[in-house]
């Protein structure tokens, strides 16, 4: 009798890539000429956020385009950044973004339903914690799984762990 294969579906950052993307921005914004004398910074405000600031609303906008071109050629999806709209604080403007890691209730809903309505039979899901697990007895089943899910367009990063 099959043993029964498993993957978990995940929403993860790798926090050193961010990290990363996050310096080469902080130290591409201090030697831009554009962003001279606009007193543009970015810097970690937490374990999940990152705050930026500047002058003038176009230049902290200007720092988010730059720190979002860092994550994409770190390969580090830009689902996984919930960036704020600009607000004013005193002379300065602000943006605070947050890192998405794990999976909500609703996200993992959304993953199982899509696994129930198309996925082969016998392929079964569990939701444990911020993670789905997906299990079978045919590895080419997980596999089909995998590619289907790679093919939706969800409005949040996902991979794939734990593969047995």
């Amino acid at each position: 009798m099959a043993s029964e294969s498993s993957f978990d579906v995940v929403s993860k950052v790798d926090l050193q890539e961010v990290d990363n993307a996050l310096n080469q921005a902080a130290k591409e914004i201090s030697q831009r000429f554009d962003f001279r004398g606009t007193e543009a910074a970015i810097r970690w405000s937490g374990e999940y956020g990152i705050e930026m600031e500047a002058s003038a609303e176009e230049r902290v906008l200007a720092v988010l385009d730059v720190f979002k071109e860092k994550l994409i050629k770190r390969k580090v999806s830009l689902k996984a950044l919930d960036a704020g709209d600009p607000r004013a604080s005193g002379k300065q403007f602000k943006i605070s973004a947050s890192l998405q890691d794990g999976l909500t209730q609703d996200q993992a809903k959304k993953v199982t339903k899509v696994i129930r309505d198309e996925a082969p039979k016998g392929v079964k899901t569990q939701v444990q914690g911020d993670e789905v697990r997906v299990s079978s007895k045919k590895r080419d089943d997980l596999q089909d799984v995998m590619a289907l899910l790679r093919d939706q367009d969800f409005d949040f990063a996902i991979q794939f762990t734990n593969r047995r």
